[in-house]
């Protein structure tokens, strides 16, 4: 039996840490149409509570109109899966549609519609169901 004898280089260095810790938490600002949308279901949330007297009231207090107030509320008419879609999206995924595309589509009765026209508007990729 013929036996070879070599020694093995020992690592002299520490392990370095990592250089992304392995939680970290998102970063950046949510995009404006998920803000908006969590601000509608806020809003609603303080007139369901009577917290706020009324719409009208949280629009002066807010310092908008009442029609602007009537706009971002419109966004609660929308589907539940568009809804969830929106207020996941990372703070780069968010310039694919506009407000105004968005209310248009708020304002169709049916869901099943209205998850069809935000997939036309918004082109190829994952589409709520």
């Amino acid at each position: 039996m013929l036996t070879i004898e070599f020694p093995l280089p020992i690592p002299r260095t520490r392990p370095r840490p990592l250089a992304v810790p392995a939680t970290s938490a998102p970063t950046g600002r949510p995009p404006r149409l998920a803000r908006l949308l969590a601000l509608a279901h806020h809003l609603d949330g303080l007139v369901r509570t009577r917290t706020a007297k009324n719409y009208r009231e949280l629009a002066e207090l807010g310092h908008v109109s009442p029609a602007r107030l009537s706009q971002i509320l419109v966004l609660l008419n929308l589907a539940p899966a568009l809804q969830e879609y929106i207020l996941f999206l990372s703070a780069g995924e968010g310039g694919f549609i506009t407000e105004a595309e968005l209310r248009n589509i708020a304002r169709e009765p049916r869901w099943d519609i209205q998850v069809a026209c935000f997939a036309e508007r918004t082109g190829p990729g994952p589409i709520p169901r």
